[in-house]
């Protein structure tokens, strides 16, 4: 069976941001900064953007393009056969399907949000409206209904569905997210909703360190779609001409931007309802911003059709990242087994309509899925992709991202090498120990 590659560099850049740019910004990225501190988050958050991301987005290029299959068959080849290997890189398959699990739950309540905007039906107690429909049958509907659209890109292929699909659904996320933080931002109560966000809180940060350590780690991981397999896949399909540390850089870049940008659209609409952060968004769960969103647009003018423009953005950005999860899974059986893609995209498809289904009938499963088994499979999985091409590739992964890039680029790889080998795989154990240690309800400093 022939592979199939991207088209343009634009579309590969474009499908890796709507990998990365998703809930993840928009929901979970805003929720995590309003319960860890806002700025003092915000800060931690970019710096292992920066110094942990781009390191580890660079080692699952050079995985993918290097053995240009799934997560699965790359370990293997690479190791020249090893069934350990092969082993880690069937755990990113299956984070790849958890991951999804929860997330189509997340992309139904979006598409319920969406419709619901169009009547205002959530606007006259939007707390309760959110009880009504966060868990059990109808959430178990919307839920399938987003999976069957996922299935429809996917089914597409790598350039007819996934890359038409990010090239149209990216810069019409991005315009709609700068019109939105332009009018969120003339807002009453919005200098208060962004002095929380910008202005650095020192004092919080040291008072709670490890707590927000480990909240911005998790949330990096997540937003860059590293640990379960994504970014190998996407890379798989790529040329030898592509710069992989330039490209690397600019997905981390645009989606780190993103984040920033939701942040400019939800504090000050946030800060504009009467509670602020001392109501419902304020350690509310999984469905804090949905309540207050809805109670933001229920005070303003014109709140119907904003609603309907803001949580239509969010549908684009959670169908582009749940596409790329689908992908992977799809992608190993396409290549291990031969299968042909509608079968494959059916089969997973199914699979996680099961799956899903219970994460959308039991809210005590969803917010263990959602938030301590998805972030410990994260951190383990790109702590083995950084094991990986540190000490089994070695300077070969050296080569691989040398290729195509310039000499500057080159002249980096044997600092980034050593970082992957020892600096970061040390850090992501540090942070997965912190959050097995809190898991077991171990009281830590700050």
């Amino acid at each position: 069976m022939t592979r199939e590659s991207w088209h343009t560099r634009l579309g590969f850049i474009l499908a890796a941001v709507g990998s990365a740019v998703g809930l993840g910004n928009i929901w979970r990225f805003p929720w995590m900064t309003a319960e860890n501190g806002g700025s003092a988050f915000l800060v931690m958050y970019l710096a292992i953007v920066l110094l942990v991301g781009v390191p580890g987005l660079l080692a699952a290029f050079v995985i993918g393009r290097r053995a240009r299959l799934n997560p699965v068959g790359a370990l293997y080849r690479l190791s020249s056969g090893s069934r350990s290997w092969r082993g880690v890189g069937l755990f990113a398959v299956l984070t790849a399907v958890v991951l999804l699990s929860f997330y189509s739950v997340v992309g139904g309540w979006i598409l319920r949000y969406f419709v619901a905007s169009f009547t205002g039906a959530y606007f006259g107690s939007p707390g309760a409206y959110f009880g009504s429909i966060d868990y059990g049958v109808p959430a178990v509907g919307f839920h399938v209904l987003f999976l069957a659209l996922t299935a429809l890109i996917v089914v597409g292929g790598v350039r007819g569905g996934i890359e038409k699909a990010t090239k149209v659904m990216m810069p019409a996320i991005v315009a709609l997210l700068v019109a939105l933080a332009a009018w969120a931002t003339t807002r009453p109560g919005a200098a208060a909703g962004l002095s929380f966000y910008l202005d650095f809180d020192a004092a919080y940060l040291r008072a709670n360190f490890l707590d927000v350590l480990r909240a911005a780690a998790g949330q990096a991981l997540f937003t860059l779609s590293l640990g379960g397999g994504t970014m190998i896949t996407y890379a798989s399909y790529l040329d030898d001409d592509r710069n992989l540390a330039a490209d690397g850089s600019i997905i981390a870049l645009l989606n780190t931007g993103v984040g920033v940008l939701a942040g400019f659209v939800v504090f000050p609409l946030l800060f504009t309802t009467a509670g602020g952060l001392t109501g419902p968004a304020k350690g509310g769960g999984p469905g804090a911003l949905f309540v207050s969103i809805a109670g933001a647009f229920a005070q303003v003018p014109f709140g119907r059709a904003l609603a309907v423009l803001f949580f239509g953005v969010i549908a684009f950005a959670a169908l582009s990242s749940s596409i790329s999860m689908l992908e992977i899974p799809v992608a190993y059986l396409i290549d291990e087994h031969d299968v042909d893609r509608r079968v494959a995209t059916g089969t997973l498809g199914g699979l996680v309509l099961v799956t899903g289904s219970a994460n959308a009938l039991n809210p005590g499963l969803f917010g263990f899925v959602a938030g301590t088994l998805v972030n410990m499979m994260l951190t383990a999985g790109l702590v083995g992709s950084l094991v990986f091409v540190g000490w089994v590739l070695g300077k070969d992964a050296v080569a691989e991202m040398s290729t195509g890039a310039g000499p500057g680029v080159r002249s980096l790889g044997p600092a980034w090498l050593w970082s992957v080998r020892t600096i970061l795989p040390l850090f992501l154990l540090g942070t997965l120990a912190v959050n097995l240690l809190a898991l077991a309800g171990v009281s830590l400093p700050g």
